[in-house]
């Protein structure tokens, strides 16, 4: 079996929101699932979340990891995939990017996240196959969400999926305890 490494976003723990049934609904088929919780949620330190995200990969094969980023936690799994070793690991089975961003977004506390600029070639070299799922009313992206969706279309060969409505999967004050969505594109890279 695989195992399946979901990466919560800013101001989220791994308990919260559709991280939880997700993962059951894998482990309960025998796959190994990891949910990270990252330190200081509401204040990250993109270094000490990259820290965490890779003791989280430790152990089993690449091509038998599925790494799953929800926002920032997208951002950080696209860290991971540009100082994996692709060499001397091989790439991961594949990588599901929910409401994540390509680029920065307008919030300064999360600037070094998305600097240095990413390396697209490396980052498309570290995972066999990418989906993506972004709504079209996400809050966070705003007016650029096609952006943010065809930077990873075009530099990482993703397959998008793109909603009318969702937010944020969840946006800031609800909460979303299931995400089929998200569900279906893990099971398309596993």
């Amino acid at each position: 079996m695989s195992r399946i490494v979901i990466a919560h976003g800013y101001g989220m723990s791994a308990g919260e929101h559709w991280y939880s049934a997700t993962g059951e609904e894998f482990a309960a088929e025998g796959h190994e699932v990891r949910i990270p919780n990252f330190p200081e949620p509401f204040a990250p330190e993109a270094g000490v979340w990259l820290k965490e995200l890779e003791a989280a990969t430790e152990g089993a094969p690449a091509g038998e990891t599925v790494l799953v980023g929800h926002s920032l936690g997208g951002v950080n799994v696209l860290r991971l995939l540009q100082e994996h070793d692709t060499e001397a690991e091989g790439a991961f089975a594949g990588v599901v990017f929910v409401a994540s961003m390509s680029g920065e977004v307008g919030y300064d506390a999360l600037a070094p996240f998305f600097s240095p600029e990413f390396d697209w070639q490396r980052i498309r070299r570290a995972a066999r196959e990418f989906r993506v799922l972004h709504a079209a009313d996400d809050p966070v992206t705003g007016e650029a969400t096609g952006e943010h969706v065809l930077r990873f279309v075009r530099e990482l060969g993703a397959e998008a999926r793109v909603t009318a409505s969702g937010g944020h999967f969840p946006s800031t004050g609800e909460s979303r305890l299931v995400l089929p969505d998200a569900v279906r594109l893990i099971r398309e890279v596993l």
